[in-house]
């Protein structure tokens, strides 16, 4: 990697990394091994703190990637979801140089952090992004129709969004939703953005913590092969196509309440196909960019290919532009 020309951009420099490509939360996925494996290519990455029992076991987990990497790395708090209070503290007493908050209303957390770690907050179109610059987030990160997982409720894809958030913010944009190579990462940086926050490539990746079955139907699945659930209880989220996901989307669509759908998106529901493997019985988060996986590979590889790859294609546009007369 020491070959390959850094990429500077503001987003870049706040988090201390050489390549502005930041792994997604993943919940229950990212632990210390691809968080490690990412920032020591050069990216960004990012411990979920969904999966861990308590704050213990968080501290356990940045201890564990601190042994392992010498680079910047990030926590992830999808906020809402639970109360987040010690981990937080622990967090902050173990000095974490990027705290990344995710749904909810991350300015009180924001306030709590008060500039002890760059705050990173995911967001899904202008409105969101403003708000938190308002709160005093670092950068954010706008997420696309195209996104796996959480996305926002509109169908706004990632090609219009982020040049709107990038006009309504000064601060650093990061693109996320469907970026998944070195094209996707080059077309964020001609949109404005500078970065990128990626999640689904990084599952099928060798060090994320997802069974094996969830990583091959990534590699197996076109873009066709994911479905948006959740718009019934206003918080829309793309998954992998399954019995399960069918017999969630066609609840949704029959007029059930929460009381129905609800358990049917329970975490115990993520779990039995991302960590035990019955993709069937369950669902897993995935983005349209599945169309673009080819194979599971280290996270690093991941990186550098990705880096190689924008390098070569920035190189190859500047052949189109040719004076003339």
């Amino acid at each position: 990697m020491s070959l390959i020309p850094a990429i500077e951009t503001r987003a870049a420099k706040l988090m201390g990394v050489r390549y502005p490509i930041v792994q997604g939360g993943l919940a229950r996925i990212a632990k210390a091994e691809l968080c490690a494996a990412v920032s020591n290519a050069g990216g960004l990455g990012q411990i979920s703190t969904v999966g861990l029992a308590d704050a213990a076991a968080l501290r356990a987990e940045i201890r564990r990637c601190r042994a392992m990497t010498a680079h910047p790395f990030a926590v992830n708090f999808p906020l809402g979801r639970m109360d987040f209070t010690e981990m937080m503290e622990v967090t902050l007493e173990e000095r974490v140089p990027v705290i990344a908050l995710t749904a909810g209303n991350p300015a009180p957390w924001i306030k709590r952090i008060n500039g002890a770690a760059k705050v990173l907050v995911l967001t899904a179109g202008p409105e969101l992004a403003k708000k938190a610059e308002a709160a005093g987030a670092d950068m954010v990160a706008t997420v696309g129709y195209e996104g796996g997982g959480h996305i926002g409720r509109s169908d706004e894809t990632t090609l219009v969004m982020v040049p709107r958030v990038v006009r309504a913010v000064s601060i650093p944009v990061l693109a996320s939703g469907g970026i998944a190579d070195g094209a996707g990462l080059l077309a964020a940086l001609a949109l404005g953005a500078e970065g990128v926050e990626m999640g689904t490539r990084f599952v099928a990746t060798a060090e994320a913590e997802a069974h094996a079955n969830y990583k091959q139907a990534l590699v197996a699945s076109g873009p066709d092969a994911t479905m948006v659930i959740k718009r019934s209880l206003g918080m829309p989220g793309r998954a992998l196509r399954s019995p399960h996901v069918e017999a969630i989307l066609a609840a949704e669509t029959a007029g059930a309440g929460p009381d129905v759908v609800v358990p049917m998106i329970s975490g115990e529901r993520n779990a039995v196909a991302s960590a035990e493997g019955r993709m069937e019985e369950g669902y897993v988060w995935a983005g349209q960019c599945v169309g673009l996986i080819e194979g599971i590979e280290p996270a690093g590889a991941v990186v550098e290919r990705m880096v190689r790859e924008a390098g070569a294609g920035l190189a190859r546009l500047k052949g189109l532009f040719q004076p003339t007369g």
